[in-house]
C-alpha cells in the first residue's frame, strides 16, 4: 500500500455541537474534476452527498510554481494549497457553518506537472468553473499557487453559468480587485506570474470589451514605468501601498464600494506580497514595505459586502519560506473573513443582529 499523506483538515477536537465547531469539523469533500476521490479525506461527513443544493463554500487548490519559476521568483508556491488548508483547519466556525446549515465544500487540487503551466491553467480553470457551477454555491475560494493561479480564475469564472448572456444577449459584468504589490502586467513571451492581467485585458480586448481592472498596494519601487504606462493605457485603477495607508480603512472601502458599483459579478484576488514582511515573510517576493493587515482585512470586508463576490484566490504563499507559518496563517484569516462576511455571519455580525455592539469593552 502507498504511504498516504495525513489529511490538511485535521485539529483540535473539544467536542461535539455547534460550540466547539472548527473548520476540520465542516469541510466536507467531493470527488475531484477526474472524477477520483480527493488527495485527502475530509474532516466532516465524508459521504455527504455533493449533488444537493445546500449554501455552501467551494474550495479549489492549484498546485503551481512553475509561472513564479518563469518569473524568477522563489519558488515553493505549488505547496500553498496544503498549507492553507491546514492553518484553516483548526479555526473555529460560528453562525451556519457551526449549525451545519452552511458547509465547506473541497474539491481537491489541479496541478501544473512539470513545467506545463498551460495545461496545468486550463485545468484549474476547468475545476473552478464546475466549484462554481455547483449548486447551491454562496462563494468560491481558490488557493494558489503563484500568482498565475489568476489566468486559470479567469477562464473558470468566464465559462460558469452565472457569466452566461441573458436573453436579451446582456452578459453580467464583471470586474477584478487585485490586492497586490505588482500590476502583474508584463509582456513576456510566454505566461508568467507576473503576466495574467494583461492576459486577461489582451483576452477581453480580443472579444470586445475592455477589462475592468482595480489594484490596491502597488509597490512604486517594485514597478517600473513601463509598468505604470501600461496601467494608464488599459485604465487600471490603483492606489500606491502609500496612498492605502494615507486613506486608512475608510477610504479603502470607498475604493471598493465605487469600483464593485456598476458590476454585476466581483472578483477578488489577493496576492499576499502585499503585506508587509514581517507579516508574510512566505512569499516570492517580500515586501519591503507593504499594506498593514487591519487595511488588507478592511479591503476584503468591503469587496465580500458588496453582494457581488463569486470568486476569490489567495496566492503566492511559499510554506518553505514561511516562518512560524505567519502568512499561512494570516492568509487564513482573510479567507475567513471573507467567508463571514459572505455568509453574513460570525460572532460581531451575530451580537450587532441581537441589538448588542460586539464591543468586549462593552459586554
Amino acid at each position: 500500500m502507498p504511504n498516504t499523506p495525513p489529511t490538511p483538515w485535521a485539529g483540535r477536537d473539544d467536542g461535539d455541537g455547534p460550540e466547539h465547531a472548527r473548520w476540520h469539523k465542516v469541510v466536507t469533500s467531493t470527488t475531484t474534476h477526474d472524477g477520483e476521490p480527493p488527495a485527502f479525506a475530509s474532516g466532516g461527513d465524508q459521504d455527504a452527498a455533493t449533488g444537493d443544493d445546500q449554501p455552501h463554500v467551494g474550495l479549489v487548490g492549484f498546485r503551481t510554481d512553475e509561472g513564479v519559476r518563469r518569473n524568477q521568483g522563489r519558488v515553493g508556491a505549488a505547496e500553498g494549497p496544503e498549507a492553507l488548508r491546514r492553518a484553516l483547519a483548526p479555526m473555529a466556525a460560528h453562525g451556519r457553518l457551526a449549525t451545519g446549515d452552511m458547509t465547506i465544500r473541497d474539491h481537491g487540487d489541479a496541478v501544473t506537472i512539470g513545467q506545463d503551466l498551460e495545461a496545468g491553467q486550463a485545468e484549474a480553470a476547468r475545476v473552478i468553473t464546475e466549484a462554481l457551477d455547483t449548486p447551491g454555491v454562496q462563494l468560491t475560494v481558490v488557493l494558489g499557487g503563484g500568482h498565475e493561479t489568476a489566468w486559470s480564475s479567469y477562464h473558470g469564472l468566464l465559462e460558469a453559468e452565472r457569466m452566461r448572456t441573458d436573453d436579451d444577449g446582456r452578459r453580467p459584468r464583471w470586474g477584478v480587485l487585485n490586492l497586490d504589490a505588482h500590476f502583474d502586467l508584463r509582456t513576456e513571451d510566454r505566461p508568467t506570474s507576473g503576466t495574467p492581467f494583461l492576459q486577461m485585458a489582451e483576452a477581453e480586448a480580443a472579444a470586445g470589451r475592455e477589462l475592468n481592472y482595480a489594484v490596491l498596494g502597488i509597490a512604486e519601487p517594485a514597478n517600473t514605468g513601463a509598468l505604470f504606462d501600461q496601467a494608464r493605457r488599459l485604465g487600471v485603477r490603483w492606489w500606491t501601498d502609500l496612498e492605502c495607508i494615507d486613506a486608512g480603512a475608510a477610504g479603502i472601502k470607498q475604493f471598493v464600494a465605487d469600483f464593485a458599483a456598476d458590476l454585476d459579478v466581483l472578483y477578488l484576488t489577493i496576492d499576499l506580497d502585499l503585506l508587509p514582511a514581517a507579516v508574510a515573510p512566505g512569499v516570492s517576493a517580500p515586501a519591503a514595505l507593504g499594506v498593514p493587515i487591519p487595511l488588507v482585512v478592511a479591503a476584503v470586508r468591503a469587496a465580500a459586502a458588496t453582494g457581488k463576490l463569486a470568486l476569490m484566490d489567495v496566492v503566492e504563499l511559499n510554506p518553505s519560506l514561511d516562518l512560524d507559518g505567519r502568512t499561512a496563517k494570516t492568509a487564513a484569516r482573510l479567507i475567513d473573513e471573507a467567508v463571514r462576511t459572505v455568509i453574513g455571519d460570525g460572532v460581531g455580525a451575530r451580537e450587532r443582529q441581537a441589538g448588542g455592539t460586539g464591543d468586549k469593552a462593552t459586554a
